[in-house]
């Protein structure tokens, strides 16, 4: 079965990535339903996918959006696998054109994106495995981080547009990443050092199977930052506990960030009253 899907950033979501457990990942046209292309190469089911959000050619042409196999030039997609290898394709030659070999399964994946302050964060992308998250860099196909914490699968990664320099702020050049595991936590780390994480978030007894950055406006004559991370909490036997969702539900949670003196920051919290529902 189908493990993971990403939409493309751009041409707004027309293109849709997938992986599955039969080793394969595909590309699919939204508008017309129909499968672009199927790329081969994992030995094993395939995890996870996200597509480039950024040309690999660092061409600025806007003209062209539309991905290679129907005439784009320069997006790549990435897959993790139970294979223990992140692979990247060009999707303009259907080629796979790097592969990352690890020790351990690749559950979760991200490509670095400009797009929430993560300047130079572009040519990286972070995995998570059993116990760790590892950071990579594309243009020389080597691990540059690990970090080690999480007691469990980390089964989400993501790049936050958080600054730690004593205080924390919202924008400029970010150099926090956030995951998400199956122990229950969510983990904030310095990309700058590989030591023990910045702040831990507990959740409830259900695991962490993903999480998401969104960007909310200041709040007027306020000295802090909010920030919104969607999560969405597996359910399995209970419905009444207090982080609960149904099946195909989001929770939202809405963490206010607060610049400390003498920590680096702090976090309170509160569920937003509204569950969206996934269609």
């Amino acid at each position: 079965g189908v493990r993971s899907i990403e939409f493309s950033s751009f041409n707004n979501g027309r293109y849709l990535c997938s992986g599955s457990i039969d080793r394969t990942i595909r590309l699919w046209d939204v508008e017309t339903s129909k499968s672009l292309h199927v790329f081969n190469g994992h030995e094993d089911g395939v995890l996870c996918v996200d597509i480039s959000p950024l040309q690999s050619n660092n061409k600025n042409d806007n003209n062209n959006n539309n991905i290679g196999v129907i005439g784009g030039n320069g997006y790549t997609i990435c897959s993790g696998s139970w294979d223990k290898t992140i692979r990247i394709w060009d999707i303009e030659t259907t080629k796979q054109c790097m592969i990352f070999k690890g020790n351990d399964s690749v559950v979760s994946l991200v490509y670095g994106s400009n797009e929430l302050g993560n300047t130079g964060c572009g040519n990286t992308i972070l995995s998570g495995l059993k116990f760790s998250v590892r950071m990579w860099d594309i243009r020389s196909g080597q691990q540059i981080q690990v970090f080690n914490g999480h007691t469990n699968i980390v089964t989400a990664v993501e790049y936050s547009p958080f600054v730690v320099n004593n205080n924390i702020e919202f924008g400029g050049c970010s150099n926090v990443i956030c995951s998400g595991s199956w122990d229950n936590t969510i983990r904030f780390w310095d990309t700058r050092s590989n030591k023990r994480e910045l702040y831990i978030l507990c959740g409830s007894d259900d695991r962490v199977s993903c999480l998401k950055f969104l960007p909310l406006k200041k709040k007027e004559n306020k000295e802090y930052t909010n920030c919104c991370i969607s999560l969405c909490y597996e359910v399995f036997e209970r419905l009444n506990r207090n982080l609960s969702a149904v099946s195909g539900h989001f929770l939202f949670f809405l963490f206010e960030l607060i610049s400390n003196e003498n920590t680096n920051f702090t976090f309170s919290c509160k569920i937003n009253e509204d569950v969206i529902k996934k269609d």
